[in-house]
């Protein structure tokens, strides 16, 4: 199967800089498996497309202020990016330039307007990524400073300086850990959530943090040949029971973001049921995988020659997504981070 088979033009200034107000005011594009349509709609519409059979699975991870730039001793600007936690006080990092950074550096970083020593970082090793950098604060201590100093991780197409944080928060972010939101989540809000529990739709959290790898270009041909990246996941016990609960009812099981997806089909037993626990997952998801346990999903428009567009692809079929794409881009939806949706159900 060919990467170029997984590739679109698309214009830059469809790329979305900044994100929409209201949230739930994006616009919402509809797949209809059963009959290949495809409608336009805006995303608080959706209410109108779920009822008292339907349980909205989401991803309860919360972005950390993974990005900072710092001037270290010499004087020069350094970049440093938390990408993946190797144990409780260590990271992988991103950093620019990495020449700056050698091993067993030892770097001071100083609260603002206080000149005290917020938290040292020692340059253990270098890695795949940039280095391997073991802090000298642990869990909450480290999260208060990493607050303080360091700013949230806007992917790089996006040039605009976000005034507020929390819009690249979503409302139902509870356990900081990951690098990028689950940004299928970010058209919702709490009044809109409030009229879908009203309509006894049914909200599950599970857990993905998101690592910077998520974004990683695919650099083979052949999309078999792609190594796929590991994330960690965590399914709850009493979760795993109620959405077992659930499918045995033939309540639809609506994922929402690739995340959850994942989380799902990772814990998914061939008898359609789900297991429970906490692990990392390395699932690739394209075009012929056997689906086992989400029936309707809810994102976004992704980027070209991604895996994420492959998952997408896989669940419905190839050509039907890139009419699906070329409407989007032919109409002037929003893409990529504070982008348009996409509902695609059977």
């Amino acid at each position: 199967m060919l990467l170029s088979d997984f590739d679109y033009e698309l214009p830059n200034e469809l790329i979305a800089q900044t994100p929409i107000e209201p949230r739930d005011h994006s616009r919402l594009l509809n797949i209809n498996l059963s009959n290949s349509s495809i409608t336009e709609t805006k995303f608080y519409d959706i209410i109108n497309e779920l009822w008292d059979n339907d349980v909205l699975v989401l991803n309860k991870t919360r972005v950390i202020n993974a990005r900072l730039h710092w001037t270290i001793d010499s004087g020069k600007t350094v970049e440093i990016f938390l990408h993946k936690q190797i144990s409780d006080n260590t990271w992988d990092c991103l950093v620019f330039p990495w020449k700056k950074l050698k091993p067993w550096k030892v770097i001071n970083f100083n609260l603002p307007n206080q000149g005290d020593v917020g938290m040292s970082a020692t340059i253990k090793d270098i890695s795949d990524s940039g280095r391997i950098v073991e802090f000298d604060k642990w869990w909450i201590e480290f999260l208060e400073i990493v607050e303080k100093l360091w700013s949230i991780p806007l992917p790089p197409y996006i040039k605009e300086k976000l005034d507020n944080n929390e819009r690249y928060q979503t409302v139902f972010n509870e356990i900081e850990w990951s690098v990028a939101a689950p940004t299928a989540w970010l058209h919702f809000t709490k009044e809109l959530i409030q009229k879908l529990e009203d309509k006894w739709v049914k909200f599950e959290k599970v857990l993905l943090h998101v690592w910077l790898w998520t974004f990683k270009w695919v650099e083979t041909d052949n999309i078999l040949d792609h190594k796929m990246h590991h994330e960690y996941i965590e399914l709850e016990q009493d979760v795993a029971e109620r959405l077992n609960k659930y499918k045995n009812q033939w309540k639809r099981i609506i994922s929402v973001w690739t995340t959850s997806i994942r989380v799902l089909e990772s814990f998914a037993l061939d008898n359609w049921e789900l297991a429970f626990g906490s692990k990392d997952t390395n699932i690739f998801i394209y075009p012929w995988y056997k689906w086992k346990f989400v029936d309707w999903i809810i994102t976004n428009f992704h980027l070209p020659k991604s895996t994420l567009l492959m998952l997408v692809s896989s669940f419905a079929w190839k050509e039907l997504i890139k009419k699906a794409y070329k409407y989007a881009v032919d109409n002037k939806f929003r893409f990529f981070s504070f982008w348009d949706a996409m509902f695609i159900k059977k």
